[in-house]
């Protein structure tokens, strides 16, 4: 879930200061990228001369570009993983074996295409590329190398949509955009406007949402949803959280709990020892 301008809508669901953050994240990470290629390509083409390694420098810039060239390839489909497991929400354990598991094709698909550009321009100049000559298992000391490049990417991923999302409610110049819960229901993600939402009631591994137009249930937990909704919405129950402003009418009982009446017509029981909260 994220506020105001969710990430996950895409260019389209972005204000004018997560724009301005995604340009700037995107330049600073193909100017990094650059420097790293050329220092590689720069390093090797000095340690091949220095040992009278016969390899030409157009070679040692050939496979530096190609397996930049490869991971290129590779970036949107690291930015969906991460965006997808943001919102899956999964425990750490399960994150980590899909993350581990994704780095297996993540690192065949990065050498099966820097070896095939490889081959291609070196069949052009009459030549045959051979990989890893010397190595006894080139794709497993390619994949350790790759796994490390993998999380690598995927962490400045996790960082980059998590600062673009706090960037939501900071663009300049730019109309106030609603806050915004995404509820994904099976394949459908429904953006709420915080202020539609009357309440919310711990439903078991799920939180069943009061919206005015039909309830929704999101897998999360009331503390976390508490959290989102931020102080327009008050815990009257240790199950129910209510927005202040959608509150019609509250009847206290003799024993102090009470019953609070929402602008729907809908009613929840509130416990005493939320009372003052009101």
């Amino acid at each position: 879930m994220q506020h105001a301008g969710v990430t996950s809508g895409g260019w389209r669901g972005m204000n004018g200061a997560q724009r301005r953050l995604a340009l700037l994240f995107g330049a600073g990470f193909f100017v990094i990228l650059g420097v790293i290629m050329v220092a590689n390509a720069t390093s090797m083409a000095s340690d091949f001369a220095a040992a009278h390694i016969p390899v030409t420098t157009a070679h040692v810039w050939l496979w530096e570009v190609s397996s930049i060239m490869a991971w290129l390839t590779l970036l949107p489909p690291i930015w969906l993983l991460v965006a997808w497991l943001g919102r899956a929400r999964l425990a750490w354990w399960k994150t980590a074996l899909i993350v581990l598991a994704a780095s297996l094709p993540v690192s065949l698909w990065h050498v099966g295409l820097m070896v095939a550009l490889r081959s291609l321009v070196y069949w052009l100049e009459g030549e045959r590329y051979r990989f890893m000559m010397g190595i006894g298992n080139p794709l497993l000391y390619e994949y350790r190398k790759d796994l490390g490049t993998f999380l690598q990417f995927a962490a400045i991923a996790l960082v980059a949509k998590w600062l673009i999302a706090r960037a939501a409610t900071t663009g300049t110049g730019d109309a106030p955009s609603p806050r915004v819960l995404a509820i994904n229901e099976g394949s459908v993600t429904h953006y709420v406007p915080i202020d539609e939402i009357e309440s919310a009631s711990a439903a078991g591994n799920y939180v069943e949402l009061g919206w005015t137009l039909r309830p929704l249930l999101h897998r999360a937990t009331l503390t976390a949803i508490e959290a989102e909704l931020g102080d327009g919405f008050v815990r009257i129950h240790r199950g129910h959280l209510v927005r202040r402003a959608a509150i019609r009418r509250v009847a206290t009982d003799r024993n102090g709990d009470f019953t609070v009446e929402l602008a729907s017509g809908a009613v929840l029981r509130g416990s005493r020892r939320y009372r003052d909260a009101l």
